[in-house]
Order: structure tokens, then sequence, then C-alpha cells
């Protein structure tokens, strides 16, 4: 089927490709070149350097593309600022995401924007990614691991039974400027919060399963820390619950989400006390997430901290090694 365009204005690109970085002087390159190997042409790309300082190393990865992109630069301030300063400058009617530590696969653009393009009524297209660069997630895709099933909703966003990978996204840029755009205050799980905020206001978010783009898995990217993520989680449902009008069935499925999250922060945390020796501390956060969450292992791990510590701590440690809670 071919197909069709509708576009408003046909002297600008279709999609803007938007690529923040921070520090990705070793990674930038190859976001770029997966962009300009694309079969799909008709994008332009704005890249929002974040703060990184203008080195060699950079500039000899920035160099071949300078003439072919839009280059903005700002103080660090974070992802949601990059890509709100991109989106606000950008000149396509679709928008499509890439984390400078991500790359896409030749067909990406061709067949994201065909689907999109083809149900005027779908407002966000997202699809699935190789897994690269952990040893763990290995011939594994996102899908595979952070799983998608049944229709979009606000609902099923919120307890993640959909759960979208940014750098697999194109979206009509008139929804997300609709929806608020990033929030500049979060810097964790910005992402998620966009695109529950798209939902709430009637966007409609599809998905396919097509592997079309590798997602690196690193421990140093924006988020990896478990602890890092689960509190921009539990920033975003704090906010979310402030600020939006929800049924009372949504409002106690939000309340269920931000328990379990706050429980498993604490429980993050009572693990590195544990693993730094701090038997009070740790007790005092897995305390918190035993109040909420009770389990049996919890339990006998705080037993053993008020009746034997330094036992514990020793045998925690070693558990750790090996395993979580």
């Amino acid at each position: 089927m071919p197909q069709t365009d509708r576009r408003l204005n046909a002297d600008l690109p279709l999609v803007s490709v938007i690529i923040p970085f921070y520090n990705a002087d070793n990674l930038i390159g190859a976001a770029l070149e997966s962009v300009f190997a694309q079969s799909f042409k008709d994008f332009e790309v704005v890249v929002v350097n974040d703060g990184s300082p203008n080195n060699e190393r950079l500039q000899k990865a920035l160099s071949p593309y300078l003439s072919r992109i839009i280059y903005l630069s700002q103080e660090h301030q974070g992802p949601s600022a990059a890509r709100n300063l991109a989106i606000l400058r950008a000149n396509g009617e679709l928008l499509a995401f890439l984390d400078s530590d991500d790359t896409w696969l030749p067909e990406y653009l061709s067949e994201q924007t065909r689907l999109l393009q083809a149900s005027p009524l779908m407002d966000l297209i997202f699809c699935d990614a190789f897994l690269v660069g952990d040893p763990a997630s290995s011939g594994k895709t996102f899908m595979q691991i952070c799983s998608s099933n049944g229709p979009v909703t606000f609902e099923s966003l919120l307890v993640e039974k959909t759960q979208v990978p940014t750098s697999g996204t194109v979206v009509r840029r008139q929804c997300v400027i609709a929806a608020g755009l990033f929030d500049e205050k979060l810097q964790c799980a910005e992402d998620h919060d966009l695109w529950l905020r798209i939902a709430y206001h009637g966007g409609r978010i599809e998905y396919h399963r097509k592997v079309l783009f590798r997602r690196l898995v690193r421990p140093d990217s924006l988020g990896s820390p478990p602890g890092d993520l689960l509190a921009g989680e539990i920033a975003v449902l704090k906010k979310l619950g402030r600020n939006l009008a929800l049924p009372p069935e949504t409002s106690t499925l939000l309340a269920g989400r931000l328990r379990k999250a706050e429980a498993l922060f604490d429980i993050t945390q009572g693990k590195r006390r544990l693993l730094a020796n701090d038997a009070q501390e740790a007790r005092a956060f897995l305390s918190r997430a035993n109040a909420s969450f009770p389990t049996l292992k919890l339990r006998l791990l705080l037993t053993g901290l008020r009746r034997m510590p330094r036992l514990t701590l020793v045998a925690a440690r070693m558990w750790y090694r090996l395993t979580s809670i």
C-alpha cells in the first residue's frame, strides 16, 4: 500500500529527529550515522549538546555531520530541557526521539512513519529493540524484558503493562506540545511521565513488535541505577496524583503503584546500606518496605538485623553478590 502524504506543509521536513546528549562523545557519532543511513530521507536532525565540553573528541565525532544537522547547545539542564529546546526548534510534523547511546536500523523511519501516517487518529507509535552492551540481556529484545500487552491506556502505562522505549518512538509534534512537553524538573522517568500525560489527554498510542533499533544497556546511562530510576518514578506518580483529575479506580491504582515503588526504593536503599556495613540504616529502610509490602525474606532479614546484626551483615553481603531480595 503506498504511503499517503498528509503533511500540512510540503516545504518542511515531515520528521524532526531529536537527539540530546551529555558526555556522549564516544557514542553520538554512531547515533548520527544510523540516522543518515535511513532509507527514508524526509527528515531534519536537531542535536542538543546539554552542557558537554566542546573537546577534540566531540568535534571529531560531530564534524562529518555539522553541515547536515541543526546543532544547539545549552548549559547542563538534563534530558527534558534538551529535548524541549529541540522540539520548539523543530519544523517537522512528526518527532522521532533518539537517545545518543542508541542506534536505528535502516528501515526505522520508513516503517514508523508509514504506520503513523496510515492512521490519522494515531498520535504515537513505538516498536521493539535489540538490547546490546549487557551480557545478561544479550540476544533479547526490549519487549521480551519490558513487555507490552493489550491496548495502550493511561492505566496500562501506569502499571507498566505497556512500556515505551524512547528511542523507538515517533509522535506527532502537536500532541507533545498539547500534553505540556517534557517536565524539566525530572531527571529520571521524564519520558514515562510524558507518555502518561499524552494518554491522559486522549492521545492514541499504539505499538508493533518489529525490531527496528538497538538499545544500549550500560551502567552509567541516565536512569540505569535502580534507586535513581525508582526515585524518578516516585516523583512522577506523586506529581500526577496531585495534578490530574483521575477517576476513583485510577486514583486507587496510582496509589498502589506508588506504594510499591516506594517499597522497592526502600529495599534498594536498604541493600546499599547493608553493603556499606550500616545495619541500623539498613534496618530502617527495610522495615519501611516490609510495612508496605511484607515478604518472608524481608521478615527474616529484619529479625537477623535485630538479633545478630554482625552475622546478618556478613551473610547479606555474600547473598547480594549472587542475587537480590
